[in-house]
C-alpha cells in the first residue's frame, strides 16, 4: 500500500491576504502623517503672516490684538495698556476682520423690501381675544375652582 501525500486546501493567494492589511495600516499611517503636515504648514503661514493690529486668539484662549512681532516671540495688547508677549507657536489662529454689523431695523427694511410690503409691529394694533374678561365692566371673570368629587 503506498501513501501519497497531498496537499491540504488552501485558502488561494495566501501572500495577498497577508498583505492587505500591512498595506492598509502603511496607508492610515501616511495619510495621517500628510493631514498633519499640512496643518502645521498652514500654522506656519498664519504666524507668518502675523502684523501689527492684526487680532489673534493664543492656543490658550487668550485674545489680543498684535503689537509687534520678532523673531521668536509676540507682542499682544490684552486690554487697554496691557502687552504680554508669547511664543509665535502659541498663536492658535487670527480672528478675521468682520464687516460692520447690520441693526435689527436695516435687516427689517430689507426683508420687507423683498416682501413688497412693510410693517411695523409698533404702529399695527394686536388683535387679542378677551382671554375671559367680561364685556361689561372689563374685569377678569373668576375661573371657578377644582373640587375633587
Amino acid at each position: 500500500m503506498q501513501l501519497l501525500a497531498s496537499p491540504l486546501a488552501s485558502s488561494g493567494g495566501g501572500g495577498i491576504t497577508l498583505l492587505l492589511p500591512l498595506i492598509l495600516i502603511v496607508g492610515m499611517i501616511w495619510f495621517m502623517s500628510r493631514t498633519q503636515r499640512k496643518q502645521r504648514e498652514r500654522q506656519a503661514a498664519t504666524v507668518a503672516a502675523l502684523q501689527p493690529g492684526t487680532k489673534v486668539v493664543t492656543t490658550s484662549g487668550m485674545v489680543g490684538i498684535v503689537e509687534e512681532t520678532d523673531d521668536e516671540y509676540v507682542t499682544l495688547e490684552i486690554s487697554d495698556g496691557v502687552l504680554v508677549q508669547v511664543v509665535k507657536a502659541a498663536i492658535g489662529r487670527v480672528i478675521p476682520d468682520e464687516a460692520e454689523p447690520e441693526t435689527a431695523d436695516e435687516a427689517t427694511d430689507d426683508v420687507a423690501d423683498e416682501v413688497g410690503e412693510v410693517t411695523d409691529p409698533s404702529k399695527d394694533p394686536v388683535d387679542v381675544p378677551d382671554a375671559g374678561r367680561d364685556k361689561a365692566d372689563g374685569k377678569v371673570q373668576d375661573t371657578p375652582k377644582h373640587t375633587e368629587n
